[in-house]
This record gives structure tokens, C-alpha cells and sequence, in this order.
């Protein structure tokens, strides 16, 4: 028979390795999308920057320069390159806001988007099998889950951008 502090150990020792199994799946994550991004870029002829910027204004735009700016975590020049490479391809236009019509928004093109959809198209599918395979309470729970982390993941940005 095992005694107690031998379970609690076997325990703080499986916890411990799920929580590393759990990091670095996450940290292979993170790679292989940065990876499908990039090659999804190079398709596209879009650089890194350009790309994640393009996704930030198709997800919460139409988005001010300064605005983009700040959640792209770019410096205000560098993004007036970036808007204006996007915007000479046809990716986004510039438009006044209809709140204050001297500033300017930035909404992306859904003709060009479509181009995105398509080659994020197999990544999907195999989004929608996994899914699948969980029901709705797992699935809420692994929501949940990346939602804390991707939360994490900023907070740590931002304070690393601060120090």
C-alpha cells in the first residue's frame, strides 16, 4: 500500500511533466504557425510584418495607424511603411474615420483577402478535424485555456517592452 506523501509526490511529479509537455507543445505551436505564416507571406509576396498586420486590421479593424501601431508592437515609422506597402497592393485602403474625419482608418480589401483564406484553407480543415474530436465542454475549456495563455503572452510582451 502506498502511503500519502508517496501519491502527493507521484502526483506533483506527473503534474510537472504534463506542465512541460504542455510548454513545449506550445513553444512547437508557435513555430510551425510561424512557419505556415512565413511561407503563407512569401506565397503572397508579403513580408512577416506585413502579414500580421494585415491579419490584425481583417480581425479588429478598421484600425487607426497609431492603433495598429501599438498592437503590431511597432514603432509609428516603421508602420507607415508597412500601411503603405499593404495599401500599394491592394491589401488595405486608407479611409477617414466617420467619428472625426481628420483622422485616418486603415480597413483591409475583402477582394484580397480571399487569397488569404485559400492558402489558410488546409490549416483550417484540419482545425475544424481536431475540433471534432472534442465536445463542447472540452472544447470551451481548451478556449479558455489559449485564450489565458495568448493573455500571458501579452502581458509578458508588453512588460519586456517596458523594462
Amino acid at each position: 500500500m502506498k502511503s500519502i506523501s508517496t501519491v502527493d509526490e507521484s502526483e506533483v511529479g506527473r503534474r510537472r511533466r504534463l506542465n512541460r509537455a504542455v510548454k513545449q507543445s506550445l513553444r512547437e505551436l508557435g513555430n510551425q504557425l510561424a512557419l505556415l505564416n512565413h511561407r503563407v507571406g512569401a506565397r503572397l509576396a508579403l513580408k512577416d510584418i506585413d502579414l500580421d498586420c494585415l491579419d490584425l486590421i481583417a480581425r479588429h479593424g478598421p484600425l487607426s495607424p497609431s492603433t495598429l501601431a501599438q498592437r503590431a508592437g511597432q514603432h509609428p515609422a516603421t508602420m507607415t511603411g508597412v500601411i503603405d506597402r499593404l495599401e500599394r497592393d491592394g491589401w488595405v485602403a486608407r479611409e477617414r474615420d466617420p467619428a472625426d474625419r481628420r483622422a485616418i482608418l486603415i480597413r483591409a480589401l475583402p477582394e484580397r483577402t480571399t487569397e488569404l483564406v485559400r492558402l489558410y484553407a488546409g490549416m483550417n480543415r484540419s482545425m475544424d478535424e481536431i475540433c471534432a474530436g472534442f465536445g463542447a465542454a472540452e472544447l470551451e475549456i481548451i478556449a479558455n485555456f489559449l485564450g489565458r495563455t495568448a493573455n500571458a503572452g501579452g502581458a509578458a510582451a508588453a512588460k519586456l517592452a517596458t523594462d
